[in-house]
């Protein structure tokens, strides 16, 4: 797998408190937790709706071995796949909170957009920018045109 952050934790500890908040937040829609841990299973969790756009059988073995629970694949699968079909990534958003009481701690939700009771809408999509004409590189710039001097024509008086 990719670099995680360390969080402190072995690594077999690590992996499982991943898999099952990212199980929670597919479940549930929205967790609170710390802010390194949030940026953290905001990455996996996309990938897990990414799979579960894919549709097909190697992407449901895949997001199996990752997330905890049937319900939580069914949900991938079916609910969350249908939801962002149209959204090219960014599936997640990560609201800071508050400080913990107790280790001053900064804590964050992390949620799903385009859900009900959502704590922020979603923005809309920028619009795209417009169209310019092609320009063809061999004709001459207007500001070529009206800064350069007209070309002389160089007449040969060998003759003469």
């Amino acid at each position: 797998m990719t670099k995680f952050r360390k969080l402190n934790r072995p690594t077999g500890h690590r992996m499982s408190m991943l898999r099952t908040m990212v199980s929670q937040l597919v479940k549930h829609e929205r967790i609170e937790t710390t802010v390194a841990k949030a940026k953290e299973v905001r990455r996996l969790a996309d990938n897990m709706v990414q799979l579960g756009k894919e549709g097909t059988l190697c992407a449901a073995r895949r997001a199996g071995a990752f997330v905890r629970g049937d319900d939580v694949i069914h949900k991938l699968f079916t609910e969350l796949a249908y939801r962002y079909k149209d959204r090219a990534g960014g599936y997640t958003r990560m609201l800071r909170t508050r400080i913990r009481v107790g280790d001053a701690a900064p804590m964050a939700y992390i949620e799903f957009i385009d859900r009900e009771n959502e704590l922020r809408q979603a923005k809309p999509p920028t619009p795209p920018p417009p169209q310019r004409a092609a320009v063809d590189p061999w004709t001459r710039s207007r500001l070529t045109r009206q800064y350069a001097p007209p070309k002389v024509e160089k007449t040969s008086d060998s003759d003469s």
